[in-house]
C-alpha cells in the first residue's frame, strides 16, 4: 500500500496534473535568462518529443551544446511540464529533449476530463523514449542538412528527470553516452515494490550508474524523500551529492525560470560537463556556494 500512494504521488507529479480539475494557470515563455534566449518546439525529424534549444544556434559563435534528455514528472507523455525548468537549462547553451508532446503552457490544448473512479498506475513514456533523444541528437550532430550538424559535443550528454521521470534518469542512466544523472524528487522504492506499471526499478540498478549522480529533493514533506535519501545512502562506486530543500515533491518547477533548482542544474552541468570552475564553486570548498545558502541542505562523497 505504500509504495502504491507514493507512485500515485510520483504519477501525479507534474505540473498539467496538478492542475486538473480546476483553472489552468500558465506562466509565459520567458526564453529563460542565460546568454542564449531558447525556444521549444517539435522538431519534424523527432515528433513524438519536444525540443528546447537556443533560437538563434548562430548565437554560439563556435560554442558546442551539450546534450540533456529529461523524464517527465509522471512518466507522463507531457514534453512541456517542466518547460521553465527546461528553457532555462536550453538557454545556457543546451539541447533539451523531453519524450512526449506539448500538453502545458500557452498554447497547450485543453485537458481532458478525467475519468471517475481510480485512475491506473501507468507510465505513458518509458526509459528508452528519454534516451532516444541521445540517439536523435547524436545522430542530427552528423546528418548533412541537420541544423545541428557540428554543433553538439557528443562528450556532453546528461541525463536528468523529475518524480517517475526522476525513475527513468536512473535507468538511463547505466547508458555508455551519459556523463552525469540529476534525479529530482524520486528514487528506487525502499519498499522494493513496483505499483506502477511500465516502469521496473530496484536498488540493484543504483550499480549501474557509472558518473556523477546528484539527487535534489524537497524536505520531509516530498513524498520522494525517503526514496532519495536512501539512494544517495546507498551510493558508494560513483560520486554522489544531495541537495535538500523544503519546497516539496514539487520543487520549485512552477517558478518562473524554474527557479532555484534550475539555478542548480544549470551549475551542475556546467560543472560536471564543462568544468566550469565559476559553476564547480556551487559544490566545491568548504565555502560552496550551496555549503552558505540557508535554504538548502547540502551533502557530497566521492568527489
Amino acid at each position: 500500500m505504500l509504495g502504491r500512494s507514493i507512485a500515485l504521488a510520483l504519477l501525479l507529479a507534474s505540473p498539467a496534473a496538478a492542475q486538473e480539475g480546476g483553472p489552468r494557470v500558465e506562466l509565459p515563455d520567458t526564453g529563460g535568462t542565460g546568454p542564449y534566449r531558447a525556444i521549444r518546439e517539435v522538431d519534424a525529424t523527432l515528433p513524438d518529443h519536444v525540443v528546447y534549444r537556443p533560437a538563434d544556434l548562430g548565437a554560439l559563435k563556435g560554442r558546442k551544446l551539450g546534450i540533456l534528455v529529461w523524464g517527465n514528472g509522471g512518466c507522463s507523455e507531457d514534453g512541456a511540464s517542466a518547460r521553465q525548468h527546461l528553457t532555462q537549462i536550453a538557454s545556457n547553451g543546451y539541447l533539451v529533449i523531453a519524450p512526449g508532446r506539448m500538453l502545458s503552457g500557452p498554447g497547450a490544448p485543453p485537458s481532458p476530463p478525467r475519468p471517475a473512479g481510480p485512475r491506473e498506475l501507468k507510465a505513458e513514456t518509458s526509459a528508452a523514449d528519454v534516451t532516444a533523444g541521445i540517439t536523435w541528437a547524436l545522430a542530427e550532430n552528423a546528418r548533412a542538412g541537420s541544423r545541428y550538424r557540428g554543433r553538439i559535443n557528443p562528450r556532453q550528454v546528461a541525463i536528468a528527470g523529475h518524480s517517475c521521470g526522476g525513475l527513468q534518469a536512473i535507468i538511463g542512466g547505466a547508458d555508455p553516452r551519459v556523463r552525469t544523472v540529476i534525479v529530482h524528487n524520486s528514487g528506487v522504492f525502499t519498499d522494493g515494490t513496483n505499483p506502477i506499471r511500465g516502469i521496473t526499478v530496484d536498488k540493484s540498478m543504483l550499480r549501474a550508474l557509472h558518473t556523477p549522480v546528484l539527487y535534489v529533493v524537497g524536505g520531509k514533506g516530498d513524498v520522494a524523500w525517503p526514496n532519495g535519501t536512501d539512494d544517495y545512502a546507498r551510493i558508494e562506486h560513483v560520486p554522489a551529492a544531495l541537495i535538500d530543500g523544503d519546497v516539496g515533491h514539487g520543487g520549485t518547477f512552477r517558478e518562473a525560470n524554474g527557479g532555484d533548482v534550475a539555478r542548480f542544474s544549470v551549475d551542475w552541468l556546467n560543472w560536471q560537463l564543462r568544468g566550469d570552475r565559476k559553476a564547480a564553486a556551487r559544490f566545491t570548498g568548504k565555502d560552496c556556494g550551496l555549503c552558505r545558502d540557508p535554504k538548502w541542505r547540502f551533502e557530497k562523497k566521492g568527489f
